[in-house]
C-alpha cells in the first residue's frame, strides 16, 4: 500500500492523492509514465519525494512516512512492516490519575506474546519494545504511551497506529471493546471484565494473594493485545475497499493466537458480586 500513497508528500493531501490516481498515478512507479500529464515542477517535485520514499522504505524506516501522513492513515504502513509490529497495552492501578502506576503490559508481534508484571518482570519491557519498528495500540496516544514514556523513561518514537483514530475515521467510535463487538469478535469469558475490573483484579492479586485474579488480569490484558492485530486487518481491510485500487490490497485475516491464560470463573463471579454491591 505505501507504494500507492502518496498523502505523506508535503501538499498532498487526502484529496490531492485522489487526484493523482484519477490522472494515472497510482504508484510511485507510475510517476515517470503516466505523471507526463502533470506539470513539470509538479512532476519533479513528486518525483524527489518518491525517490526518498524508495530509501526509507528499503532502509525499513516506518517513522519516516508516520511524521507527515494523517493519523488516521497510518493503516497504510501495516503490510510493508507487518514483521515488526508489536501491539501494545497495558493496564494500570487507576484510570490514570495522578499516583496511578502500570500493573501489567501485554505485547504481541503477531507470532509470540510477552507478558510484563510489576514487582516481577516489568522492567523487561523497556528492552524488548526495542525490537519494533511500529507500535500499535488503541487510545495509546492519550493513555499507553504517555505512562509507559513516564515509567520507563523511554523516547517511544516508534511509528505508531493509534487504532482510536484509524476506526473512528471508518465510524467505529468508542472504547475499544464496542468496536470489537461491532466487528464481530467475542471475548468469551472475559465479556464482564472492563478496565475498572482489571483495577479490581490487580488488587484481589496484592491485597489478597489471589493468583487467579492476576491470571485472569493477564488473559484479560493479553486479550486486548491479539485483538488488535485482528481489529488492525478489518480496519486496513475496510480502508482499502474504500480506495480505487482494487480488492487485490485486501489482506486475510489472522489466525487466533493462542491463550497463555485463561480467567478464573469463580473468582470473576465474585468479583462481579462485589463490585455491583458496592455500586448499587
Amino acid at each position: 500500500m505505501l507504494r500507492q500513497t502518496f498523502c505523506h508528500v508535503p501538499g498532498v493531501g487526502i484529496k490531492a492523492e485522489e487526484r493523482l490516481w484519477a490522472s494515472g498515478v497510482v504508484s510511485w512507479d507510475a510517476i515517470q509514465s503516466a505523471g507526463m500529464n502533470l506539470p513539470p515542477r509538479r512532476r519533479e517535485l513528486l518525483s524527489l519525494h518518491v525517490e526518498e520514499s524508495q530509501r526509507q522504505l528499503t532502509g525499513r524506516n516506518p517513522a519516516f512516512f508516520a511524521a507527515t501522513m494523517p493519523s488516521t492513515q497510518h493503516w497504510r504502513l501495516y503490510p510493508d512492516f507487518r514483521d515488526s509490529v508489536a501491539y501494545v497495552d497495558i493496564e494500570t492501578t487507576g484510570l490514570g490519575g495522578p499516583g496511578d502506576h502500570i500493573t501489567t503490559i501485554a505485547l504481541y508481534d503477531g507470532c509470540s506474546i510477552r507478558h510484563y508484571v510489576h514487582g516481577q518482570n516489568l522492567a523487561d519491557f523497556a528492552r524488548d519494545i526495542r525490537d519494533y519498528r511500529v507500535l500499535v495500540t488503541y487510545n495509546g496516544k492519550c493513555f499507553d504511551l504517555p505512562m509507559l514514556r513516564a515509567a520507563f523513561g523511554l523516547a517511544l518514537d516508534q511509528a505508531h497506529i493509534d487504532l482510536r483514530y484509524v476506526l473512528a475515521s471508518l465510524g467505529y467510535k468508542g472504547g475499544l471493546k464496542a468496536c470489537e463487538r461491532r466487528l464481530g469478535l467475542d471475548r468469551g469469558d472475559l465479556a464482564e471484565v472492563d478496565g475498572f475490573f482489571a483495577t479490581v483484579l490487580w488488587r484481589d492479586y496484592r491485597f489478597r494473594g489471589n493468583a487467579h485474579a492476576l491470571e485472569t488480569l493477564l488473559a484479560y490484558n493479553i486479550r486486548d493485545v491479539t485483538n488488535l492485530e485482528a481489529l488492525l486487518v478489518q480496519a486496513y481491510n475496510l480502508s482499502v475497499s474504500k480506495l480505487p485500487l482494487g480488492p487485490s490490497l485486501a489482506l486475510p485475516l489472522p489466525t487466533p493466537a493462542p491463550e497463555p491464560f485463561r480467567a478464573h470463573a469463580p473468582t470473576v463471579e465474585r468479583l462481579l458480586r462485589q463490585h455491583f454491591s458496592f455500586r448499587s
